[in-house]
């Protein structure tokens, strides 16, 4: 019985791929396929649910109501993850869940008002990602080379490591967005349909792509200047796209076993990486000058830093974590995407002055032709506690946005702390964000804030 139980049941092993931050937490759930436990099946489950304070953009309502100032609460990520480990050489995954619910959007379709699905009620569950993939070398048989080839809906998107970043460890309380530059335009919530290889090289690791893109069929206004024309997600019948990214890992080795980037260790290993990617698809945007159809390339390239350092001794270990990146985005002339995380704000009809041009509540100019600059920072402080009940990472963020769009450049910044209760594992966040407002494409824009308080569990 003891032996039929250790088949079939969780193990616990120790391995940091899994123990983020938390001492006890193990594997988690982890179902072995055999008595040595190198066939078997992880799931992986969490929710982010948030409770937020929102400054709207000039000329916004909620609920049929003018508001400078709103309240809400929703469930940022509800997810289930799983992979099963069929062999050594062979692995499945599939993952699914629902975004961005709150109490008045982001529900299925079906009647709205008191009756039936209302708004925000039983939002659509699809797959995120769904793949297998086979070890075609694995690491020890051809020296310090490795290959592993994939295909199905992926992550392995190429461009920067936040554009593959995990959402179970931020160190902010999300992603800025801009990273995931096509999000659910041309991919499927920053995932694509295609082929992949990933792999390393002694402390070199890779990972490429070749993708169909979904399709994409905005009309663009038409104009007679050329000045004037802006690009728009219109890819016909999609060319290929292709992607990359390639990062040399100077300290501790990382994972690939996945694609999700971690990005915060909490001290469990001592990182510091340089990487550098590309994204390109063929005709991806269109503009309409005098009625003539012209199509552009999508070309994105990106470089960036990581490090994750432990700090002080164990008893009293602190860590630094940080990263920094430069975007350079080509989508077209005037390019660019407005985009409001959770936005339950709609346009006033009747508002006297001026709106903001990206839109109501928090919508803000987040992707763009033009060249982007980020940098995040943070301290997790050292606890005299041997086992503390909770602990403390102060962090800060900055953003520099220069978008052909607009003749002035924007800057924004985020502040916070995570409150760790068990690592990754069981955090709350606390987080204060700027955005940009522009009512005017030639001014410079005015700045609204956010004030973010996130609850995060996961198995």
């Amino acid at each position: 019985m003891k032996k039929l139980l250790t088949f079939i049941g969780l193990a616990l092993i120790s391995n940091s791929l899994y123990s983020q931050g938390s001492p006890d937490y193990g594997s988690g759930l982890k179902v072995n396929l055999n008595q040595q436990g190198d066939k078997y099946i992880r799931f992986i489950l969490w929710d982010q649910f948030w409770l937020r304070n929102t400054d709207m953009n000039p000329g916004s309502m909620v609920g049929g109501e003018p508001t400078d100032n709103s309240w809400s609460l929703g469930n940022r990520r509800l997810r289930a993850l799983a992979y099963a480990q069929i062999s050594k050489r062979y692995m499945i995954l599939a993952h699914f869940g629902i975004n961005n619910q709150t109490f008045i959007n982001g529900g299925g379709s079906g009647t709205s008002g008191t009756g039936g699905y209302g708004n925000g009620k039983k939002p659509q569950m699809f797959f995120h990602d769904a793949w297998n993939e086979y070890a075609v070398i694995m690491p020890g048989e051809a020296g310090k080379f490795s290959l592993t080839l994939g295909a199905g809906l992926h992550y392995y998107m190429g461009l920067s490591r936040m554009t593959m970043a995990s959402t179970l460890n931020f160190l902010t309380v999300d992603s800025p967005i801009f990273t995931w530059p096509l999000i659910d335009n041309s991919d499927q919530f920053a995932r694509q349909l295609g082929m992949f290889a990933k792999g390393k090289y002694g402390k070199l690791e890779y990972r490429f792509s070749l993708n169909k893109p979904f399709a994409t069929d905005l009309v663009p206004a038409n104009v007679t200047d050329p000045s004037k024309a802006v690009a728009v997600d219109n890819n016909g019948n999609p060319n290929f796209s292709k992607a990359g990214y390639v990062e040399y890992q100077f300290l501790d080795e990382e994972s690939n076993l996945l694609p999700f980037k971690v990005g915060s260790y909490l001290g469990t290993k001592k990182v510091f990486n340089v990487g550098a990617g590309f994204y390109h698809q063929k005709d991806g945007t269109r503009t309409s000058v005098n009625s003539n159809i012209e199509k552009h390339d999508i070309t994105l390239v990106a470089v960036d830093a990581f490090a994750d350092i432990p700090l002080g001794n164990a008893k009293n270990k602190m860590a630094v974590s940080a990263y920094a990146g430069y975007y350079n985005y080509q989508f077209g002339p005037n390019y660019i995407r407005n985009i409001g995380i959770m936005n339950i704000a709609s346009s006033d009809p009747n508002f006297v002055g001026n709106k903001a041009i990206a839109g109501p509540g928090n919508l803000q100019p987040t992707i763009g032709t033009g060249n982007i600059i980020y940098a995040q920072a943070g301290l997790l402080l050292p606890s005299q506690a041997e086992k503390p009940k909770i602990r403390i990472q102060p962090f800060a963020a900055y953003t520099h946005k220069s978008f052909e769009a607009f003749d002035k450049s924007s800057s924004q910044f985020d502040i916070g702390a995570n409150w760790f209760i068990d690592g990754h594992h069981a955090k709350i966040t606390t987080q204060y964000s700027t955005r940009p407002v522009y009512t005017s494409p030639t001014e410079s824009p005015s700045s609204k804030g956010e004030f973010i308080v996130q609850f995060q569990i996961y198995l």
